[in-house]
């Protein structure tokens, strides 16, 4: 065989070897470009949440080519000071309100981009049954940070105990303009709230605190409805404003607002926790 003849066999074969690597290795038009990751900022929680969490990412991955990371925080302070600072890309833990009072307090420009689901809080006693047993100057415990204690005394106004003055969104006991039981308000830290159980007539006691106390269900005489005084308290995932229309945050928000998750979280927590992307707030 000629010089040049090998010459020519090994150049052809190098291109081969090339255009082999690249078809391999360097097309990045094909599978790779699919595999996007995205970082949620969640809270840590309990077996049921990461039961939730679990199958959010299952549908990421098998609908949409997402890879699921969370990073797990124990201060609701922090997933937002994380979102703002790049450290996760979108979170899960707060409703409407918590984000607009931290927008506000904070001057962040924090955007909701889709709903989850809501947990209704509750009102418990085990000195009576029913709402319409309370008696002239019956004490109710409810949480004293402004988020919780609002919602409290939205619980307290749509079980019929008061009213609110005209134009409240914000409710605090100052809010309150009848109150035909002379309903005394006991404003604790909320922490404490299932702790006076014993203490009080009533109390308004977040979910959380409640399953961390073991307080049962059969203490509950009031439930928040489901209505436009509670449309506020439906938590969201968020995004910095600049990145809301994000394809890959938006397939994340149709991975959990699936069928699915709707069908898990109703055999995880009953009617303590609902999916809220498909309820009617009237």
């Amino acid at each position: 065989m000629k010089r040049s003849t090998k010459w020519i066999i090994g150049i052809v074969v190098v291109v081969l070897v090339v255009i082999a690597g690249y078809f391999s290795f360097g097309n990045h038009s094909g599978s790779s470009t699919s595999g996007k990751t995205v970082t949620v900022g969640i809270m840590s929680g309990t077996k049921q949440d990461d039961a939730v969490w679990n199958l959010v990412a299952k549908n990421a991955k098998n609908k949409y080519k997402i890879t699921l990371q969370f990073k797990r925080f124990t201060d609701y302070t922090q997933p937002n000071k994380a979102l703002t600072s790049g450290n996760v890309d979108i979170n899960a833990f707060q409703h409407y309100d918590f984000l607009d009072n931290w927008n506000q307090a904070n001057k962040t420009n924090i955007v909701p981009i889709g709903r989850t689901w809501i947990t209704p809080i509750r009102l418990y006693s085990k000195q009576i049954k029913n709402v319409k047993d309370f008696k002239n100057g019956s004490t109710i415990a409810v949480p004293n940070d402004a988020t919780n204690e609002s919602r409290a005394l939205f619980v307290l106004k749509n079980a019929g105990l008061i009213s609110f003055k005209k134009g409240t969104t914000q409710a605090t006991p100052n809010s309150i303009a009848k109150n035909p039981k002379n309903i005394k308000i006991k404003e604790l830290d909320a922490s404490q709230t299932a702790r006076a159980l014993s203490d009080v007539t009533a109390a308004v006691i977040n979910t959380n605190f409640a399953l961390a106390n073991n307080v049962p269900n059969k203490y509950v005489i009031f439930q928040e409805p489901i209505n436009k005084d509670s449309v506020k308290w439906v938590n969201i995932f968020a995004a910095n404003k600049k990145d809301k229309n994000k394809q890959e945050y938006q397939d994340v928000v149709k991975a959990l607002q699936q069928s699915n998750v709707k069908k898990l979280i109703h055999k995880e927590y009953g009617s303590a926790e609902l999916a809220a992307w498909d309820l009617s707030f009237k």
